[in-house]
């Protein structure tokens, strides 16, 4: 309470006087002012935490209406700071309008000192959570509409990629659940982005969950959110992803990777529309629009018995498949036109221009990596780049590393674990850079690194 700033208003001289001295060794700020007339322009000139407000100003009239009514301008002007009322007539029914009319509190003259402390201690409290509520809620709007403020990431002209825009635009106004289907590196994630910038969710938050990177063991603290001593490291209450997407959207990426026990769970809170976190009984109600991404064939999977049906029904209302750059190659000089005035920028190299035989080159290739191959290739180039103009030879790709394992004599399996170990050791070591490298999943790899022991 050191740091709390407290308004006294009374029009009792020796009573402000009193509580100028209990209070003014425990707050930082102390001011008392003995007419009602001058507490606006007061609360204006410094940020008060908490007032001590009298009910009764006018000799004979013991009714509680002035201070009521200064506690309505008080609220009027800030409802975040902390009202107390004090009285020497204590009627309940005043306490209970006072409290409903947006008082926290109400305190008799004469006074317990400790009770007063007390109270004003738990009076400045309030208002300094609520000052931290509203500074959260305020960066939260900040981070939404910087979120949700449009980036021209999404870019080509083909005829391909304009149809993928025109759904966008057609089913984003909706409440549809849709599935983003292709192959890594097309950019899902910016399109379920544009979806919900699109939507009538824009204003809420837009979750993203990689489910690929989630454990088994934890899928359900991480989805539903727990309770503190739910199990054995549930030290506080925490909320889980789901219910941080209420009202908004939750992104699931890599949907085929889940278990089809994790997929049953999903599939009961997509029905009933609420969800219980661990360790509570009460159910909570959930309002969201569900996007999910993969570049499984779940179709085929569910044929296979890997995937459910049914949860493929429920988040497939609409499907949007993006295609391979390969299949929009057109697009590919407005593309490097992007990333290199972006990595240009960033790496502080303005003017960078490509050659015509670098785009013929670009072009040329099969991109397996899609756009985040070809942003990947741009970056290298712009670092690496010693003049103001990027050739062919700035660009080595994968296709090289394929071509010479052509006369390779082993199976392909073999292939396979020989290339992952060239990109463990090229990338040193980063999983997130090599997955990003073969154009696979962070999971796929994983996976593969523990099939082949590396």
């Amino acid at each position: 309470m050191k740091e709390a700033k407290i308004l006294i208003v009374d029009d009792n001289k020796s009573i402000l006087s009193a509580l100028e001295l209990l209070l003014s060794n425990n707050c930082k700020k102390v001011k008392c002012i003995s007419n009602p007339n001058a507490l606006l322009s007061d609360l204006k000139m410094d940020n008060y935490d908490v007032v001590l407000l009298d009910m009764n100003f006018k000799a004979g009239i013991n009714t509680g209406n002035e201070g009521i009514y200064w506690l309505n301008q008080i609220m009027e002007y800030n409802s975040g700071i902390s009202v107390v009322m004090i009285t020497a007539y204590g009627d309940v029914e005043l306490a209970v309008k006072a409290v409903r009319s947006g008082a926290v509190d109400f305190v008799l003259k004469p006074w317990e000192n400790e009770k007063m402390l007390a109270t004003i201690e738990m009076a400045w409290k309030l208002s300094h959570s609520r000052k931290e509520v509203k500074k959260l809620r305020l960066k939260e709007h900040e981070l939404i509409a910087e979120i949700n403020r449009k980036k021209n990431h999404l870019i080509g002209s083909s005829t391909q990629w304009k149809k993928v825009m025109d759904l966008v635009r057609k089913v984003a106004v909706t409440h549809a659940n849709i599935l983003i289907t292709g192959e890594n590196g097309t950019g899902k994630e910016l399109i379920a982005r544009e979806i919900h910038r699109l939507s009538n969710r824009c204003q809420n938050v837009m979750v993203t969950v990689d489910m690929g990177s989630i454990a088994e063991s934890l899928f359900e603290s991480e989805l539903f959110g727990h309770k503190k001593g739910a199990f054995t490291d549930a030290h506080d209450d925490r909320m889980g992803k789901i219910e941080t997407a209420n009202k908004g959207t939750l992104f699931l990426d890599e949907i085929g990777n889940l278990s089809l026990p994790m997929q049953a769970k999903l599939l009961s809170v997509l029905q009933n529309r609420s969800l219980t976190r661990l360790g509570e009984n009460t159910p909570i109600d959930i309002n969201l629009r569900l996007v999910c991404a993969t570049n499984c064939k779940l179709q085929q999977m569910v044929s296979q018995g890997t995937f459910r049906e049914d949860l493929l029904y429920r988040m497939n209302t609409i499907q949007i498949e993006l295609p391979p750059l390969r299949d929009r190659k057109s697009d590919i000089p407005e593309l490097v036109d992007f990333f290199i005035k972006l990595y240009s920028e960033k790496y502080n190299k303005k003017g960078l221009k490509v050659s015509g035989t670098a785009i013929e080159k670009l072009q040329n290739y099969t991109w397996p990596g899609n756009v985040r191959e070809l942003q990947h290739a741009i970056e290298k180039a712009v670092i690496l780049s010693n003049n103001y103009k990027i050739g062919a030879e700035d660009f080595s790709f994968k296709a090289d590393e394929f071509s010479k394992a052509e006369a390779f004599g082993g199976t392909l399996e073999d292939m396979e674990k020989q290339l992952i170990e060239s990109a463990i050791e090229k990338q040193m070591g980063n999983l997130s850079a090599v997955s990003t490298q073969l154009g696979i999943s962070r999971q796929t790899l994983y996976n593969k690194i523990k099939r082949y022991g590396l």
